[in-house]
């Protein structure tokens, strides 16, 4: 087993510490504050090769390996959970340059890649959440179009994307076999969205409904065959986890970073707090679970890029990498006690933003009846 990054990795992880500390950390809480897309902030992000890690070379995409993927998130995350949305556009850009058609692939591909151009994925309605089979927005063929009738709910980045892959039934009767994706551009009539929701956190990160009223949605935009749209959609979930499972451990790593120094820097009773064994134990857990977590997500990314079976892996690094961060940030909290509660302090913040980590790509509870499913087979 070799655990030595690459040199490119080293680098990768030099380049995003200092993107972060120079263009997000500083700005974050006015972000928060007004509740403000960083359009400018990723658009940076772009001119630096990162909207095109999902699409070939030939469509302007950087792709990259899972590993320093992994590597990205982690650092993004390490500054703002709501940097996520890189990851939702490029699985936009992935269904697209997967499945995709080349007159569709020449038509979005190359500007989602460039950053001219932003994706989002619309699968979670009202009824349909960790069972995505369920969903009941619809799309009717009529013609060269179809009709799509219905809503998406908690959609990232709704309302500020431009191009939409949206989950819909196109054969009600088939459940999840009659499922096709459309992608749906922003201003085709009878598309809007709701108002921006109010969030635990990620609040410069829009969250809102996607409705269809009989939106006009033209056959060509259809991503692949009608009524195996589920497939699509479920093919980049693996690598979706251990992203997730990234950012976790970037999430609880930035946690750390304050609690340790002001257990250091804080006195009571006379000495630091860090000279006593209850605060000791607590940053040695913390610092252990921390590391168990980058490996087990390091190795999920290892055994993706090497083509061996790796869902039983990403189920696994996400379950556990988002239940750390949930642990560590708030242990994070504790250490800082009062101040810990601050927004000065950061790590409140953080403690937020762990608790998304435990319900996207997959809540750690359907996390675990994929584990028990795989260890069962």
């Amino acid at each position: 087993m070799d655990f030595e990054l690459r040199e490119e990795q080293k680098a990768m992880r030099k380049m995003m510490r200092d993107f972060v500390e120079k263009e997000v950390v500083p700005h974050v809480e006015e972000w928060e504050e007004r509740e403000e897309f960083p359009r400018a902030t990723f658009q940076k992000l772009a001119g630096l090769g990162l909207f095109g890690m999902a699409a070939p070379e030939e469509f302007g995409g950087n792709p990259v390996d899972a590993l320093t993927s992994a590597i990205i998130y982690e650092e993004l995350m390490r500054g703002y959970r709501g940097l996520s949305y890189l990851a939702v556009h490029n699985l936009c850009l992935s269904i697209i340059s997967r499945f995709g058609n080349p007159e569709q692939k020449e038509r979005w591909a190359a500007k989602l890649a460039r950053g001219d151009l932003f994706g989002a994925f619309a699968i979670t309605e009202p009824n349909a959440g960790s069972d995505a089979a369920a969903i009941r927005t619809s799309a009717r063929r009529e013609g060269d179009d179809y009709i799509l009738n219905g809503s998406k709910i908690f959609i990232s980045c709704g309302g500020e994307a431009d191009v939409y892959t949206v989950s819909t039934k196109t054969d009600k009767e088939k459940g999840a076999k009659g499922i096709s994706v459309l992608a749906v551009e922003k201003g085709t009539p009878g598309f809007s969205v709701g108002r921006t929701e109010k969030k635990l956190a990620m609040r410069a990160y829009p969250t809102r409904e996607l409705i269809f009223d009989h939106c006009r949605v033209p056959a060509r935009n259809r991503i692949g065959e009608e009524n195996e749209g589920f497939r699509i959609l479920m093919s980049g979930l693996d690598g979706g986890r251990i992203n997730v499972g990234a950012g976790a451990v970037g999430n609880a790593q930035a946690a750390f970073d304050i609690a340790l120094p002001y257990a250091k820097e804080r006195s009571q009773f006379g000495q630091p707090i860090a000279g006593f064994q209850a605060i000791q134990f607590l940053l040695a857990d913390m610092a252990t679970e921390i590391q168990a977590a980058r490996l087990l997500v390091y190795h999920a990314a290892w055994l993706k890029d090497h083509g061996l079976p790796v869902t039983l892996a990403a189920s696994m690094a996400k379950r556990y990498a988002t239940d750390m961060a949930m642990k560590v940030t708030v242990d994070a909290v504790q250490i800082l006690g009062g101040y810990g509660v601050m927004q000065d302090y950061k790590v409140e913040r953080y403690m937020r933003e762990a608790k998304i980590g435990q319900i996207v790509e997959g809540t750690n509870q359907i996390q675990r009846i994929i584990i028990a499913r795989e260890l069962l087979k």
